[in-house]
């Protein structure tokens, strides 16, 4: 199982060098959570699980810059990169009134 706690991850959709939302996990045996925030999200979370070969599935919610709130859900394969950071290639679901789906990737934010 990979160690997800205390890793950040930033959303691969933004330039670099632009504000993007960046998420700070924790992991807690297969117990997964995380706040995030930047670019135009100004709070979510995420709380799910960790699958014993590093997939991830968990639930979000998020409140935008505009105000609007959005929920949904997450399936995220773990992907390692030639540096040894994580890439997470994301698979989603929004729920509400903007439902929508999508594929996205985060890439792990060294500091």
């Amino acid at each position: 199982m990979i160690d997800y706690d205390g890793r950040s991850f930033r959303n691969t959709g933004y330039p670099a060098g632009e504000d993007a939302p960046i998420g700070h996990y924790r992991q807690q045996g297969d117990l997964l959570w995380a706040d995030f925030d930047g670019g135009p999200v100004r709070r979510g979370s995420l709380n799910g699980r960790v699958e014993s070969d590093g997939n991830l599935e968990f639930a979000y919610t998020m409140v935008l810059a505009d105000g609007e709130v959005i929920a949904g859900r997450c399936w995220s394969t773990p992907e390692f990169l030639d540096d040894g950071r994580i890439r997470l290639n994301e698979r989603w679901e929004r729920y509400g009134a903007h439902s929508d789906s999508g594929e996205s990737a985060l890439e792990e934010v060294r500091t």
